[in-house]
């Protein structure tokens, strides 16, 4: 799986994730989902994504030598 298709699929996670505990616990979890949103404007306009760093440095989207 490459790094864009994590990236989407935690974003989304994180998104839904947030609107639920928005909606059943507490409504400041919304500032999560508009948290979440604006990394993803400004990773969309710099290039630059933190949850990819993180994800590099946890050796995903490394390649691995074969067996």
């Amino acid at each position: 799986m490459t790094m864009e298709r994590y990236i989407r699929i935690i974003a989304g996670t994180f998104v839904l994730a947030s609107l639920a505990l928005g909606t059943w616990v507490n409504h400041n979890w919304y500032w999560f989902t508009a948290f979440v949103g604006a990394n993803l404007l400004q990773s969309g306009f710099t290039k630059w994504c933190l949850m990819e760093d993180i994800l590099r440095k946890a050796g995903v989207g490394v390649a691995r030598p074969s067996s």
